[in-house]
């Protein structure tokens, strides 16, 4: 039985055979197969920006290997209970299966270092479950004894998800804003929430970055709501979190001290997260992550434009439900190409599975200083040509033009 595998050196005549361009293949087992649920295996297929998940049953798995290892991909190595398999070509498409047992402490080591923390339940959290944390169960995630209760589960993933994005970009921070010196009491890293909400999130990261990391931050919190800003000041103090701090305005109005080195948003509503992107690119913030909620501008234009029968992308707007994925679609990859305008690298990331929320593309920026102004240039033509193919304006690019 197959118990892991990886594909990777896509051939050359591999765009021909793949939906999409992948350079990676991860496979491994689905740790919450149930007896409704059969497929017993994860793939998470990688682009040079993108990610996608598949899930597939042992004998589905077993035909995708056998016409893609060696084949559209060079290289697989494949671990089974007691073997791993390695299948490589040449460049003359001659293909050589190598074998070598597994001993059994490489098998108890494979089985002690997969990580399923995407996936499991209970295992690899970076927030644990059965140890009680005072602003979960505060805020109603958890009971005392650190149980998560059952109807904040989605929302107990959805922290966890984000802050293994934020673990990913720390080491960039770090050499974007202090030159790999490190973040310091006098030099903390500044974070900025727009559109907290009830703060799930925001104690979330700042218990994190302090108690797990130890690495000195300073995060402001903000949102519209006056009685909910005023809880979560008063939480805040409760906890002692001394460096956290709540205000209670509008986005489009935020002034800070001090620049922000990251920009966080999770579900920031319609345009909310347009200005919080708006406000990341001129205050050159180095990190920005954002996971936007409804979008409603562009499916709203699309519907009084009235698409021309000849357009070739009348199609999506025949039918409703295809005229609202495609107009949130268009939004963030709108959002993208203006970030990469502006200097960032940027991916688009599956935040958490469609079965927990459908709301579920994190935008990933990260500021590359040394970002050609060719790349920036094509970013800004491809930008420029949905906008017009679409005939409709987006906020965050209207924003920027004013500056």
């Amino acid at each position: 039985m197959i118990i892991s595998a990886t594909l990777s050196k896509p051939a050359k005549n591999a765009e021909s055979k793949l939906d999409k361009n992948y350079v990676k293949v991860k496979i491994y087992k689905n740790p919450s197969v149930t007896k409704s649920f059969q497929k017993e295996y994860i793939l998470e297929f990688f682009t040079e920006k993108q990610s996608f998940t598949k899930f597939m049953n042992t004998k589905e798995l077993d035909i995708y290997i056998e016409e893609n290892a060696g084949i559209t991909f060079k290289n697989a190595v494949i671990k089974t209970e007691n073997e791993e398999i390695q299948i490589l070509s040449n460049r003359h498409g001659e293909i050589k299966k190598l074998t070598k047992p597994l001993s059994k402490s490489n098998e108890a080591n494979e089985t002690s270092t997969k990580n399923f923390s995407k996936y499991n339940r209970k295992k690899n959290y970076i927030l644990t479950e059965g140890k009680p944390i005072n602003f979960l169960v505060k805020l109603g995630v958890m009971n005392e004894d650190g149980k998560v209760l059952n109807k904040m589960h989605d929302k107990f993933k959805q922290i966890n998800r984000y802050l293994e994005f934020i673990d990913d970009i720390l080491d960039d921070l770090k050499k974007l804003c202090t030159e790999n010196k490190g973040f310091t009491k006098e030099r903390p890293l500044y974070i900025a929430d727009f559109g907290c909400g009830k703060s799930y999130l925001t104690f979330a990261v700042y218990y994190f970055l302090t108690e797990i990391k130890n690495i000195p931050v300073h995060i402001t919190g903000l949102d519209l709501k006056e009685d909910v800003i005023k809880n979560c000041q008063h939480l805040a103090e409760e906890f002692g979190y001394k460096d956290l701090h709540f205000n209670t305005g509008n986005i489009s109005d935020a002034k800070y001290a001090h620049s922000n080195d990251m920009i966080i948003t999770l579900h920031a509503c319609d345009t909310a997260t347009d200005f919080a992107l708006n406000y990341a690119i001129k205050e050159n913030t180095k990190v920005i992550l954002c996971v936007p909620c409804c979008q409603h501008e562009i499916n709203l234009q699309l519907q009084k434009n009235k698409m021309e029968e000849n357009s070739n992308l009348s199609a999506f707007c025949n039918y409703g439900i295809l005229q609202e994925r495609f107009s949130s679609l268009a939004t963030d990859a709108i959002r993208a190409e203006t970030l990469e305008e502006n200097g960032y690298n940027v991916q688009l990331l599956e935040f958490i599975d469609m079965s927990h929320t459908p709301k579920n593309i994190l935008i990933r920026a990260v500021y590359n200083p040394a970002k050609s102004e060719k790349a920036k240039q094509k970013a800004k033509c491809r930008k420029e040509s949905l906008l017009q193919s679409l005939n409709v304006k987006q906020t965050l690019n209207s924003l920027l033009q004013k500056k």
